[in-house]
């Protein structure tokens, strides 16, 4: 079998199975999955990056869940540019889109890269089997809502699943212990003191580094939910124009 019939093969298994399970369960079960599916956005990893950086300085953890993250980007972007795959909305008219439509290219998810790469990173720091395979679950779960939501292929969300295990290696092993050590080094020329794991104290006692802290949720909310505020917006001009 040549190259362009095994892509013609999986196309065709790909529509098959999306055909399938687009909208199954119904509206419970496709609320709980959009809910669930939140956990492999970039929102939740940012938010975590700024938690461990600004407000509760742990500099081992901030380094393996910024290099895991950054280790996505330069992964899954050049991909997803390269490859250009189409949404299965937009390619196929009887799929349902179940979410806000997502902007970038379908191939590979970078839902399923997220959820089973940090899942693994946190399995990993508190070296526990048990939260593997409660992290690996949902995981699964995350990378299926991809499916059932129209957004994904099931080979993009296949693909994101093995990038991200491969990220997770990549970052915990090799990335992150370098970060670490660059933290390390520039800790030694701080002009200031430093405060590990525990409440910067800052944030109560410096009103603007409050003010700035407050400020990165902001804009990382706001850029997370741009999408959502401008629909309610276009609405609400609709209905005035009405």
């Amino acid at each position: 079998m040549d190259f362009k019939k095994l892509l013609m093969t999986i196309d065709e298994w790909d529509q098959r199975i999306i055909l399938k399970y687009n909208g199954i369960g119904g509206k419970p079960f496709t609320y709980f999955l959009r809910f669930l599916s939140f956990f492999g956005r970039e929102t939740i990893w940012i938010c975590l990056i700024t938690f461990y950086l600004f407000i509760w300085y742990d500099p081992r953890i901030f380094s393996y869940i910024s290099t895991i993250f950054l280790t996505g980007v330069l992964l899954i972007a050049p991909i997803k540019k390269k490859v250009t795959r189409s949404r299965p909305f937009e390619a196929m008219p009887e799929i349902k889109i179940l979410e806000p439509e997502p902007t970038s290219r379908s191939f590979p998810s970078w839902h399923a890269y997220n959820v089973i790469s940090q899942g693994l990173l946190f399995s990993y720091l508190f070296n526990s089997l048990f939260l593997t395979f409660i992290f690996v679950g949902i995981a699964l779960l995350v990378s299926f809502s991809r499916i059932q939501l129209g957004t994904h292929y099931p080979s993009d969300v296949i693909f994101g699943f093995l990038i991200g295990i491969l990220g997770f290696y990549l970052s915990a092993f090799i990335f992150a212990p370098i970060m670490l050590n660059f933290i390390s080094f520039f800790e030694q020329l701080a002009i200031f003191e430093i405060h590990y794991h525990i409440i910067n104290p800052y944030l109560l006692d410096n009103f603007w580094y409050s003010f700035f802290v407050f400020g990165i949720f902001l804009i990382i909310f706001l850029i997370a939910f741009y999408k959502r505020i401008k629909e309610m917006f276009t609405i609400k001009e609709k209905l005035e124009k009405n």
